[in-house]
C-alpha cells in the first residue's frame, strides 16, 4: 500500500463567501486561514497548497471583544529613519477596513513562499458586493462561539 500524495495540478479548488457582519476578528481570521491552508480538506499536505479561495464581504462590520477597539494600534515601518507609522483600529476601520482582516489572516498563514501563495486566494471587500459571481462561491458560515 502506498501513501497518496495529492498533486497541485488535479486539485479542485472551491470558492467560499463569508459574511463578516457581527463576527469576532480573531475567530473569523483563524477559520479563514484554516480554509486557505486546506486544513479542512482530507487531502491536506503541509508542503502543498491544498486550500480553497475565500471571499470576505462586509469587512467594515467586524467586531472586537473587550476594550480592544479603543486600544488596538497597527504599526508599520516605512523603511526610512524615524519612519514608524501608527494608526488606531477605529481610524483604520473607517479608512480601509479590508486591511484589518487581510493583516489578521495573513499573520496566521505560514511565513514562507507557500504562505504568500495561500494569501493570494484571499479576497476581502467592503460592503456586500464582490466581483466573483462567475466562480459560483458557496456561503460558508463558521460556528459562532
Amino acid at each position: 500500500m502506498s501513501t497518496f500524495v495529492p498533486s497541485s495540478k488535479n486539485l479542485n479548488r472551491k470558492w467560499f463567501v463569508v459574511d463578516a457582519t457581527g463576527q469576532t476578528l480573531g475567530r473569523l481570521a483563524s477559520n479563514a486561514a484554516r480554509v486557505l491552508t486546506g486544513k479542512n480538506n482530507p487531502q491536506y499536505t503541509p508542503y502543498i497548497d491544498t486550500g480553497d479561495h475565500v471571499v470576505i464581504v462586509n469587512a467594515e462590520k467586524i467586531n472586537l471583544t473587550g476594550l480592544k477597539s479603543q486600544q488596538k494600534v497597527y504599526r508599520r515601518y516605512t523603511g526610512f529613519p524615524g519612519g514608524l507609522r501608527e494608526e488606531e483600529f477605529t481610524k483604520l476601520l473607517a479608512r480601509k477596513p479590508e486591511a484589518i482582516l487581510e493583516e489578521a489572516i495573513k499573520g496566521m498563514l505560514p511565513k514562507s513562499r507557500l504562505g504568500r501563495q495561500m494569501a493570494t486566494k484571499l479576497k476581502v471587500y467592503k460592503g456586500d458586493k464582490h466581483p466573483h459571481d462567475a466562480q459560483q462561491p458557496q456561503a460558508l458560515a463558521f460556528d459562532a462561539v
